[in-house]
């Protein structure tokens, strides 16, 4: 009830879209290789920016750090960024807001032959991890080895690297295993690579509740307030383009040209994991979520992660959207 009730509070805010010719702009910074760009796609091809009244200008951009970058020069309105860098950037003078975008994660992937059945069997291998070492994932998946007692930082041979290098070493054979981003994990398994443990499957032993929206529409929320109604309108758009991608097959005849893949199964795999992905909880659950993890990996990760501040900043969910 609660998931059709929001879908009829924001069906009501773009019927209630600026007149036309009076478009409102919303300026995005867009990495070009990143699943934003399919939303994107979505949008435009159901013509879902018109209905809402909406002008967007993309600037597409090379990674998600220039994104930050265009964010902290006032040259982009929205991005797509975590909860953690959002509450960072709070305690840091930034006023800035997060939306729910995606709850997709990573996940540990290892060959489909691999003697590795749980957990536990990665100690003593060689366990790649994309990100670095105070990425989210992977201190995630080091709080949960420590409650079994397992130091995976020590008890296992771990390299860093880019997501597409680990991706593509695990192909040749040269690891164990992979801990890579959600994209990066459907090509291995696309090449029949096995899930050994998403990182969605540990949240709740870490005190989750439901499925976290890690990644979010991030903005600033004097800008927000300045253009509550515009924001509410594009949050609805998106939510409608979700929809979309989630029911229609067809949708994704759009979305597939930006996706590099020509392969059915790697395509279809994407699809699946994006549907997955897609938030249907309210904000306070999200934001309760996200306090609990938020503990956990300013535990592990400490100031070189969360920077001076222990807990969650009070501000940084986004909450003016009817029907949340």
């Amino acid at each position: 009830m609660r998931v059709l009730a929001r879908i009829w509070a924001l069906a009501t805010v773009l019927a209630l879209a600026a007149p036309a010719g009076a478009a409102d702009t919303i300026r995005l910074a867009v990495q070009k290789t990143g699943t934003f760009s399919w939303e994107l796609a979505a949008i435009r091809s159901a013509g879902l920016d018109k209905e809402a009244g909406l002008s967007l200008e993309v600037t597409e951009l090379a990674s998600t750090e220039a994104g930050k970058i265009a964010m902290r020069a006032g040259s982009a309105d929205i991005i797509l960024s975590d909860w953690l860098w959002v509450s960072r950037e709070r305690t840091l003078g930034a006023k800035l807001t997060f939306y729910p975008y995606s709850s997709a994660l990573g996940a540990v992937m290892v060959p489909a032959s691999s003697p590795i059945k749980t957990l536990a069997d990665l100690k003593g291998r060689k366990l790649a991890v994309a990100g670095g070492a105070i990425d989210k994932s992977w201190l995630l998946l080091q709080a949960r080895m420590k409650q079994d007692g397992i130091d995976l930082k020590s008890e296992a041979t771990i390299v860093y690297g880019a997501p597409p290098l680990i991706a593509a070493k695990a192909l040749d054979g040269e690891l164990d295993a992979s801990l890579n981003f959600w994209n990066f994990c459907a090509q291995l398994e696309a090449k029949g690579f096995r899930r050994l443990t998403g990182i969605e499957d540990i949240l709740p032993k870490l005190g989750a509740k439901g499925a976290v929206a890690a990644v979010g529409y991030a903005f600033d929320e004097s800008w927000a307030a300045s253009h509550k109604e515009a924001v509410a309108r594009f949050i609805a758009m998106t939510r409608k383009a979700k929809e979309l991608l989630a029911t229609s097959d067809a949708a994704w005849d759009k979305v597939a040209p930006l996706t590099g893949t020509t392969d059915p199964a790697l395509l279809k795999t994407y699809r699946d994991r994006y549907r997955d992905g897609i938030p249907r909880r309210s904000i306070d659950d999200e934001e309760k979520d996200a306090r609990v993890l938020y503990r956990v990996l300013a535990e592990i990760g400490g100031r070189d992660l969360v920077g001076p501040a222990a807990e969650l900043d009070p501000g940084t969910f986004y909450h003016a959207v009817p029907g949340d």
